[in-house]
C-alpha cells in the first residue's frame, strides 16, 4: 500500500462539476493498493496517517499531527500509484490490486477512518474525479506500508 500525503489549507473532490467531499484544511491522502494489500496493512497506514507528525507545533516545528490540529483527512483512491515506471514510455498497472479487491480495501479503510477520526471525506472509488487543493508548506509525504 502507498499513500502521498498532502498538508493541505483545503481539498474537495469534484465528480461531473458536483463537489463530493471536502475538507477544511489537514491531510489530502492519495491512496494506491497493492495486490497483497489487506485489512492489517489498511490499519497500519491509518494508523501511520492519523499519527504522522506534520504539522506545526508552537516553536513551528512539525510536531503535530491530524489529530491533533484537528484538521480533517480526504482519502482518494488512486491506483495510478502503483504504476510501473522503470521501463518505456507508458506506465503499468500490474502492480495495482484487480478492481473489486482494491474497492474493498478502499471502502473498509474509508470506514475505519470514519471510526478513528471525527472529519473524514472520501472520493469515490472509479470515478473520474477532479481533486482540488490548497498545498500547505508544501508538504508531501509518501509512505508504503
Amino acid at each position: 500500500m502507498r499513500c502521498i500525503l498532502q498538508r493541505v489549507c483545503e481539498a474537495s473532490v469534484s465528480i461531473d462539476q458536483r463537489c463530493v467531499a471536502r475538507i477544511a484544511g489537514g491531510l489530502l491522502v492519495l491512496t494506491g493498493i497493492a495486490p497483497g494489500d489487506d485489512h492489517s496493512h489498511a490499519q497500519r497506514m491509518l494508523e501511520r496517517i492519523l499519527g504522522y507528525r506534520i504539522f506545526n507545533d508552537q516553536a513551528g516545528r512539525m510536531n503535530r499531527n491530524v489529530v491533533e490540529t484537528g484538521g480533517g483527512v480526504l482519502l482518494v483512491p488512486n491506483f495510478t500509484l502503483m504504476a510501473d515506471t522503470r521501463k518505456g514510455m507508458r506506465p503499468s498497472f500490474t502492480s495495482a490490486a484487480p478492481p473489486q479487491q482494491a474497492r474493498d480495501l478502499f471502502e473498509w479503510m474509508c470506514a475505519s477512518a470514519a471510526q478513528q477520526h471525527d472529519d473524514v471525506a472520501y472520493g469515490v472509488f472509479g470515478a473520474d474525479m477532479q481533486v482540488a487543493l490548497v498545498n500547505d508548506g508544501p508538504i508531501t509525504i509518501t509512505l508504503e506500508v
